[in-house]
C-alpha cells in the first residue's frame, strides 16, 4: 500500500491585495497642494509695480480689479503693449492678466483718479474684498481635517484592523483554532518527557472528549488547570499539544493582552472571552503569562486609585466561578510565579489542579534530546545518552538550543555533519557564554589562574559528595578568566555533608591562591558570593547549624501577612551572621589542609594548564587517583538501563532501534 506523500502542496488560493484607504488620504494632499501651487501657463503673471506704472501712464491698461483686503492688483494689459511688460510678445488672445503687489489701495485708488482726470487711464476699474481662501483653509478647516484624520487612524490601530477601530477596543484577543483548523500540528508525541504533566493534561482531554464516562459516576469536570514551573520546561507546548490532540474549539491568549490603557477594558475583554467561549463550547481558554493579570491584589495600593488589572482580576474570578454557569468550558493557564498569583484565583472550583511541569531529569533529557536531533544530520558517535549527562539543569528550550548552537558551530567550520564535540561545544558557548581567546592576559595572570582552577579541581576531587568534575580551563569565556566545569548531582535531598563539600570545592580556587601565592585576588568573587548564599541558606533556612539547629526563617508563601521585615531579632541576626562565618571559616581551612597535602598533583595540575589550557577528568585521574566514589547519574542510568533489559521486549514500529542506546 503506498503511503501518502504528505509534502504535496495544495492549491493556494489567488492573491488579492487589499485596498488601503491611506492613498485617499495621500490623493486628496497632493490635490490640495497642487490646486495651491499650480498655475497653468499664460493665465496671470506677476509684473513689478515700476512695469506696471509705467505702463499705467503710458495708456497701456485696459481694466484694472483691485483686491482691497489682500493688496493685490490683476490687470488687463493691451496687447500692443504686452512685449514692454512681460518682455515677451503674445498673440491678441494670449495676452496673460498681469498681477501687481500695491503697498495701499487706497494710495493706489489716488493714482487710478489723477489719471481719470487726466484721461491718461479710461478703461474700467472694480473694487472688490479680496479674501485669501487658501489660507482660511489652512488656518482654518485644515486642522480639523487633520484631527479627524487622525481620530480615524487611532481607532484602526487600536481596533487591530479588525474593522471595529475604537469601539472594539473592548472585544477578546483570542485566538481561535477551530476543529478544521490546520494551523496547529502538535501532538502529545511532540512532547517528550514531562510525563506527569502529560498525563494530567492528556486526561482534560479525555473529560472533553467523552464527559459521560465520569459524569453518569456523579463526578464534575474540573473548571482549570494551571501550569506551573520554570521558564522553558514546556508548558506552552503542552497546551499546543492539548490544543491539537482536543476535538473542540481553543482559545489561545497572553495575560497581557487583557491590559489596555482605557479604564474597564481588561473587564470588558474577560467577558466577551468567555462569551465566546459558551457559545463555542465544549471548548478549552488558555491564558499565558496570567501573572500578568493574576497577582495578589490589595499590594502597592496607587492611593486611592483605579487599579485595571485588579477590575480585570475580580472579573475574571467572577467569570470562573460566579453565579453564571460555564458548563463546558475549561480554562488552562501558564507562570512561572505562581507564588504571586491572587489566593482566590488559586481555590477550588477555579482552577482545580496545578499541574507541575519540572526541569527534566537525565532520562527526560535524554527523550527531548532525541525529539530535538531528529531533523540534524548526526556522525554515529553522538551519544545522546553522554549529552543528557552533561545538561544537568537544562530545560527543553534550552536543549533545543543546544541542539540549534551545534548545527551552526559545525557549519561554521564547514562540516558535512555534526560531531561530538561540536555538541560539547555548544554546551560550553550556553553555559559559560563565547570563548574569548583574544583577550590579553600576562603570564603572571594565566598563572594565577591556573593554579586557581586546579586549586577547584584538585579539592572537589579529594571531597566524597563533590560534584564530579569534567574538565578545567583556563581560556577566558564570558565574564570569566578560567573556569572548571562540573556535573552536578540531580540529588532529590541534599544533606549537610553534600553542602559542605560543595562550599569547601568552592573554595578551593582562593585557598589555592594563599597556600601557593601568600595573596588573594579579584577573581574569587563569584565564588565568596556562592558560598556566602549557601552558608546563610544552611543556618537561616535548612536548621543546620549548631546553635540555631532546627528553626527555619524561610517563608515558602513569598507573602507575609505582615509588615515586618525579618522575623527575628537583632541578636538572632547577630548569631545568624556568626554561624554562617564560622560555617565558611571551616570550609575554607578545610581546603586548605587538602591542597597542603595534595601540593605535588596541584602543581602539575597547573603546569598542564598552563600549556594546553584545558586538561579533562581524565588528566586529573591520571594523576591524583580514580576516586572511589560512584557519581549518582551511574547510578541511575544503570538502573535504568536494567529495568530496560528486565522489561517484557514490546513491539514499538513507529520508534526504530538506533545505534546510540549504549549506556557511558
Amino acid at each position: 500500500m503506498e503511503k501518502k506523500n504528505k509534502n504535496i502542496q495544495k492549491p493556494t488560493k489567488p492573491f488579492k491585495p487589499r485596498f488601503n484607504f491611506y492613498w485617499v488620504y495621500l490623493a486628496l494632499l497632493v490635490f490640495f497642494l497642487g490646486s495651491l501651487f499650480f498655475n497653468p501657463e499664460g493665465a496671470m503673471r506677476e509684473v513689478a509695480y515700476s512695469v506696471f506704472e509705467k505702463a499705467l501712464r503710458d495708456g497701456c491698461v485696459e481694466k484694472i480689479t483691485v483686491y482691497s483686503g489682500k493688496n493685490l492688483v490683476e490687470a488687463k494689459i493691451s496687447p500692443k503693449c504686452s512685449e514692454e511688460v512681460f518682455s515677451e510678445k503674445f498673440d491678441e488672445e494670449k495676452v496673460p492678466m498681469a498681477k501687481v503687489r500695491i503697498l495701499s489701495s487706497d494710495e493706489f485708488q489716488k493714482l487710478i483718479s489723477e489719471l481719470q482726470q487726466k484721461e491718461v487711464f479710461t478703461g474700467e476699474m472694480s473694487i472688490k474684498e479680496g479674501k485669501d481662501y487658501w489660507e482660511i483653509f489652512l488656518y482654518s478647516i485644515l486642522p480639523f481635517l487633520l484631527l479627524i484624520m487622525f481620530f480615524v487612524f487611532m481607532s484602526r490601530r487600536m481596533g487591530g484592523g479588525s474593522g471595529g477601530g475604537i469601539f472594539n477596543v473592548g472585544k477578546s484577543k483570542a485566538q481561535l483554532f477551530d476543529k478544521s483548523s490546520t494551523e496547529n500540528k502538535i501532538s502529545f508525541k511532540d512532547v517528550a518527557g514531562l510525563a506527569g504533566a502529560k498525563q494530567e493534561v492528556e486526561e482534560i482531554v479525555e473529560f472533553l472528549k467523552n464527559p459521560s464516562k465520569y459524569t453518569k459516576l456523579g463526578g464534575k469536570i474540573p473548571k482549570g488547570a494551571l501550569l506551573v514551573g520554570p521558564p522553558g520546561t514546556g508548558k506552552t507546548l503542552l497546551a499546543k499539544a492539548v490544543a491539537g490532540e482536543a476535538n473542540v474549539p481553543f482559545f489561545s491568549m497572553s495575560g497581557s493582552d487583557f491590559v489596555e490603557m482605557f479604564v474597564g477594558v481588561g473587564a470588558s475583554r474577560v467577558r466577551d472571552l468567555f462569551k465566546q467561549a459558551k457559545e463555542k463550547a465544549p471548548c478549552i481558554v488558555f491564558i499565558d503569562e496570567i501573572d500578568a493579570v493574576g497577582r495578589a491584589r490589595g499590594r502597592n495600593v496607587n492611593m486611592g486609585g483605579n487599579d485595571e488589572r485588579e477590575n480585570t482580576l475580580n472579573q475574571l474570578l467572577t467569570e470562573m466561578d460566579g453565579f453564571g454557569t460555564n458548563s463546558g468550558v475549561i480554562i488552562l493557564a501558564a507562570t512561572n510565579r505562581a507564588d504571586i498569583l491572587d489566593k482566590a484565583l488559586l481555590r477550588a472550583g477555579r482552577f482545580d489542579r496545578q499541574i507541575h511541569v519540572e526541569l527534566p531529569d537525565v532520562h527526560e533529557r535524554k527523550e527531548i534530546f532525541q525529539v530535538h536531533s531528529r531533523p540534524l544530520k548526526m556522525d554515529d558517535s553522538v551519544d545522546i545518552d553522554f549529552l543528557a549527562r552533561q545538561t544537568p539543569g537544562f530545560s527543553g528550550a534550552d536543549i533545543a538550543n543546544v541542539c540549534n548552537e551545534a548545527a551552526l558551530i559545525a557549519a561554521r567550520k564547514d562540516k558535512k555533519i555534526i560531531q561530538k564535540q561540536d555538541f560539547l561545544d555548544a554546551v560550553d558557548r550556553i553555559v559559560g557564554g563565547l570563548e574569548k581567546k583574544t583577550k590579553i592576559t600576562t603570564e603572571q595572570e594565566k598563572r594565577s589562574i591556573a593554579y586557581h582552577e586546579a586549586g577547584h579541581a584538585t579539592v572537589s576531587w579529594k571531597l566524597e559528595h563533590a560534584h564530579p568534575l569534567v574538565k578545567v580551563t583556563i581560556v577566558p569565556r564570558g565574564e570569566a578568566l578560567g573556569a572548571a566545569w562540573y556535573l552536578p548531582e540531580e540529588r532529590q535531598l541534599t544533606t549537610k555533608e553534600h553542602i559542605l563539600d560543595d562550599m569547601c570545592a568552592t573554595l578551593g580556587g582562593r585557598a589555592a591562591e594563599e597556600v601557593f601565592f601568600n595573596t588573594a585576588s579579584t577573581g574569587a568573587i563569584n565564588d565568596l558570593e556562592r558560598v556566602t548564599k549557601q552558608a546563610y541558606a544552611m543556618v537561616a533556612y535548612y536548621g543546620m547549624s549548631e546553635k540555631l539547629s532546627n528553626l527555619s526563617y524561610y517563608d515558602s508563601s513569598g507573602n507575609s501577612d505582615y509588615g515586618f521585615t525579618k522575623p527575628y531579632s537583632e541578636t538572632t541576626a547577630e548569631l545568624i551572621d556568626k554561624e554562617a562565618k564560622r560555617i565558611v571559616n571551616e570550609q575554607y581551612e578545610r581546603a586548605k589542609a587538602i591542597l597542603e597535602d595534595n601540593k605535588e598533583g596541584h602543581n602539575e595540575l597547573a603546569k598542564i594548564l598552563i600549556e594546553k589550557e584545558v586538561i579533562f577528568a581524565e588528566d586529573v585521574e591520571r594523576i591524583l587517583g580514580k576516586r572511589p566514589w560512584k557519581s549518582r547519574a551511574d547510578e541511575l542510568l544503570n538502573a535504568a538501563q536494567e529495568n530496560k533489559e528486565n522489561a517484557p521486549e514490546k513491539e514499538e514500529p513507529d520508534t526504530p532501534k538506533t545505534e546510540n542506546d549504549e549506556n557511558i
